[in-house]
């Protein structure tokens, strides 16, 4: 098990982390979906709009001189509404597909991923530290969070899975990447990112599963009743992790989690 100092601006990685990374990741596909279709901003002008507020929280992130819990969260949400805006613009306004969209993204993740392995030796996330690894780790961030919604609707339109058949897919998926860190030697870098990407096609089936209606297979809770709970759910677990045990003090700590991600890759 591995320690990470203090100086890092990210989060450890424990059970509460993923199910953080969950509710941000589902909440900013029911906030992309608000603006773009419900309020009926559209997908070109909603990107804009998202992309600069993505821009302005990162830039506050990058300033910051220490973990904070509400600004990395923040940030994170940006990245997963801007990305489906993103997505849902290529996909549909230029008229790409999800399946082309899909490995259009792909390989730009991959090419973020390689990219941070041959200019920093490691895509470990417990050595993101100083400013040139942590922009590296956002742009990552971002490239990810913008394939999750192509594939998340490349599963459930294009597949014939639907909604709950795509989440149940991805959470089996995760849960298998959990075994393999428990019971393998597998690289635990490589199962982290393999779980962090899942998350996300995770989030855009059950937001849509949440909002869409039953004529489509969702449940129709639509987008501003599931926005609003899912903020609600976020605020509160941001709240309980200042107010619990720090994550991040003067000394070392370690990371814990059912897909720990240590320094390997």
């Amino acid at each position: 098990m591995s320690t990470r100092l203090s100086t890092s601006k990210l989060p450890e990685v424990t059970l509460f982390f993923w199910i953080m990374k969950i509710s941000a990741t589902t909440l900013g596909e029911t906030g992309g979906d608000l603006l773009a279709q419900t309020l009926k901003v559209g997908y070109g002008v909603s990107t804009l709009i998202l992309l600069s507020l993505f821009l302005v929280s990162l830039i506050a992130q990058l300033r910051a001189r220490r973990f904070s819990p509400a600004l990395f969260w923040t940030v994170i949400v940006s990245t997963s509404t801007a990305g489906t805006t993103i997505s849902d613009y290529m996909d549909r306004t230029l008229k790409l597909g999800y399946a082309r969209g899909t490995m259009i993204l792909v390989s730009l993740l991959v090419s973020a991923l390689v990219f941070w392995k041959l200019r920093f030796g490691s895509i470990s996330i417990a050595l993101v530290d100083g400013f040139e690894l942590e922009l590296m780790y956002w742009v990552t961030i971002l490239c990810s969070n913008t394939l999750g919604t192509a594939l998340g609707d490349y599963l459930s339109d294009s597949s014939g899975l639907g909604f709950g058949g795509s989440a149940l897919l991805i959470s089996s998926v995760i849960a298998f990447i959990t075994v393999l860190h428990f019971c393998t030697a597998i690289d635990k870098v490589v199962l982290f990112w393999a779980a962090f990407v899942l998350t996300r096609p995770l989030g855009a089936t059950v937001g849509d599963l949440f909002t869409k209606p039953p004529s489509k297979g969702g449940l129709g809770f639509g987008t501003y009743g599931a926005s609003a709970v899912l903020l609600a759910v976020l605020i509160g677990l941001i709240v309980k992790t200042n107010t619990g045990r720090g994550l991040h003090d003067e000394h070392p700590v370690e990371e814990r989690s059912p897909v720990l991600e240590t320094a390997g890759a």
